[in-house]
């Protein structure tokens, strides 16, 4: 955990229009919240993507800690699988963690490796066992933090995963043996939706206080809000919605703290996720520009789901066949492009604004950037400095923890994450 100092006044702009009075700062540039006397400045490192961005490239001087994703569950308690993500890179990430005075951390679980989460936390033996797994990972690689991104207990994530109306009672049971096992000095931490985990009823809890006492902290998955699933084009990852028609009121980083909170969870643990990506949505030239002039983009315009534009150069055309859960898909991209992958593809400059001739726009509501491809009729939802700078200045006047980025290749020269730890004033993470 390392020292914070005022937001810079430049940055208290950033903020100012996502309408409400807290994500705001006054004249002076000092903040109308109280700040943290810690920290958390955080990425998650995709083991996948070993090749092309390998670990000794991450900025480590600039992170309190970094997450290897992800560690999957499995149908067997006692086996988690690093399958997909590159085991064998694993070790020299956390050896340059170490190096660096950073703490190495592991993701367990992620879309599609929360199968068989409700399974293993289900009955006290199961739990005993999970704990024992978790903890031979913990000395196999001489992690210093554990973090459990299950989506989601008592709610269906990739589509076949176990459920149980006890799931978040069961899981908060684990978390308890886990951190009697680890003790106070290890990191336990969690990455959840927008809203607390949810009870017996499949709605959200309304206290979750108890785990605020076993989890250093919850980062809150504030991306992927809208995408090919909705009803239109909309922001992934909108700082605020509250100021938006009743109707694109899908979760912002606003309302998700004031549900986390209202839930009893201390806001003094909650980290914001924060992303270094966007989605892409096919969206014809008649509905992509808000009146006749065809220069101003409109917000939440119709688009066409079966038409899904390509994204960046991570992205490919995933052939027709069967899911993990033996579903039918039909394959195609994922439209997804990462901010480097904006860059490099010339939709932005190399510091992160509009090329010339590539249509723009910044939602003040949501905070959250634009830009259209015109050559192929893509409109692309996005974070860019100016809105990570935002949500920066957010952090600190919600007395928040932190932020948690992913993904760390996803950025360029660091732009996005020196706009956001710039705007929270943080003077040292190298400690």
């Amino acid at each position: 955990m390392c020292s914070l100092k005022p937001p810079k006044s430049a940055s208290a702009s950033a903020a100012s229009s996502t309408g409400t009075a807290s994500t705001g700062n006054n004249a002076s540039g000092s903040s109308n919240g109280t700040l943290p006397d810690d920290v958390v400045a955080s990425t998650w490192y995709a083991g996948w993507h070993g090749t092309d961005f390998p670990p000794d490239q991450l900025s480590w001087s600039k992170y309190t800690s970094v997450t290897y994703s992800f560690a999957e569950t499995t149908n067997d308690v006692n086996t988690l699988s690093l399958e997909g993500s590159n085991p064998d890179l694993l070790p020299t990430f956390v050896g340059l963690a170490h190096q660096n005075g950073v703490k190495a951390m592991l993701t367990v679980g992620g879309w599609s490796g929360s199968q068989y989460f409700s399974t293993a936390v289900a009955t006290e033996a199961n739990r005993t066992a999970f704990v024992k797994t978790c903890t031979d990972l913990i000395s196999k690689y001489n992690l210093d933090g554990l973090d459990f991104d299950w989506e989601y207990p008592n709610k269906q994530g990739v589509g076949c995963n176990t459920i149980d109306a006890d799931d978040s009672a069961n899981f908060l049971s684990f978390l308890q043996a886990l951190r009697t096992e680890v003790g106070q000095n290890f990191t336990i931490s969690a990455a959840a939706g927008i809203t607390p985990f949810a009870g017996t009823d499949g709605s959200p809890m309304s206290d979750v206080s108890a785990f605020a006492e076993v989890l250093d902290w919850v980062a809150i998955m504030n991306y992927d809000i809208w995408g090919s699933w909705s009803t239109s084009a909309g922001p992934n990852a909108p700082l605020n919605d509250t100021c938006a028609p009743a109707a694109d009121q899908q979760g912002s980083a606003v309302s998700a703290v004031a549900a986390w909170t209202k839930a009893g969870f201390p806001a003094s643990q909650l980290v914001l996720g924060v992303a270094s990506y966007g989605h892409s949505f096919a969206v014809s030239a008649s509905n992509a520009f808000a009146g006749a002039d065809d220069t101003t983009l409109a917000s939440y315009p119709a688009f066409d789901a079966s038409s899904q534009p390509l994204g960046d150069e991570w992205d490919e055309v995933a052939p027709a066949g069967k899911d993990q859960c033996g579903n039918a898909t039909p394959g195609g991209p994922s439209g997804i492009w990462d901010f480097f992958g904006l860059i490099d593809g010339g939709l932005l400059t190399a510091n992160g604004t509009a090329a010339d001739g590539v249509p723009y726009r910044y939602d003040e509501c949501s905070q959250t950037p634009y830009v259209y491809d015109v050559s192929r009729n893509a409109l692309i939802a996005y974070d860019d400095t100016t809105s990570f700078a935002a949500k920066g200045n957010f952090i600190n006047n919600m007395g928040m923890l932190g932020f948690a980025m992913w993904e760390a290749a996803g950025d360029k020269d660091d732009l996005l994450l020196d706009a956001i730890s710039d705007a929270m004033g943080i003077v040292d993470v190298s400690c």
